[in-house]
């Protein structure tokens, strides 16, 4: 029974560790810069500048069905899947919209990269786009994302948001910030586009 004990002990130890690692090593992934406006317990209210999108287009209508695949394509763009077999570093966090005509996940590239810096793609489902700066709430939940809790969490942001008398300008769409083996302290949001208008509001409660 000790040595049972033991190896348990030692098995838990070890994956601590491990875990404790990786979120530290998450901690230095670049993020995609924003400027917080306003908060409360609930939500939160960001000011996002431009950012170069590297972008792909499925037909899969949910977070299930199209995860996986799309994360495949980008990741192996970044990861010397194009013309110059350049390594781009991975930012955070991964954007992933759902509709009726299917689905889209795009990755932020470094902040220092320009568009027409960016290697051609291998493969010619990625497309690259500049966004424009925006104002955006997005709302947190930690664990696992799912279809169900993505819907859960984009309809509580959509109900606040309403309740406060604020309009929204864009369809809920996911961020997601820690790769799949990443256990623990995991980062998820929702979000939405509103105006100035709807930012000098929030300010005013």
């Amino acid at each position: 029974m000790r040595i049972i004990l033991t190896i348990v002990a030692v098995i838990l130890l070890v994956f601590t560790a491990a875990q404790a690692y990786i979120s530290i090593d998450m901690g230095k992934t670049e993020q995609q810069p924003y400027e917080v406006l306003w908060k409360n317990d609930k939500i939160e209210a960001r000011f996002y500048p431009k950012a170069v999108l590297a972008t792909v287009n499925d037909s899969a209508k949910s977070y299930r069905a199209s995860s996986n695949q799309n994360f495949r394509v980008l990741a192996g763009y970044i990861f010397g899947g194009n013309d110059k077999g350049q390594s781009i570093a991975m930012t955070a966090p991964v954007h992933m919209a759902f509709n009726e005509s299917g689905s889209q996940m795009s990755f932020a590239m470094p902040a220092e990269m320009k568009i027409e810096e960016l290697p051609a793609p291998n493969d010619r489902g990625v497309k690259f786009s500049e966004s424009d700066e925006k104002y955006v709430v997005a709302l947190r939940f930690g664990g696992w994302a799912d279809d169900a809790k993505i819907e859960k969490h984009a309809n509580e942001l959509v109900s606040t948001l309403e309740t406060l008398g604020i309009k929204i300008r864009s369809e809920p769409w996911y961020m997601g910030y820690n790769p799949p083996f990443q256990l623990v302290n995991r980062r998820n949001e929702v979000a939405v586009e509103i105006d100035a208008e709807a930012v000098m509001l929030l300010k005013m409660l």
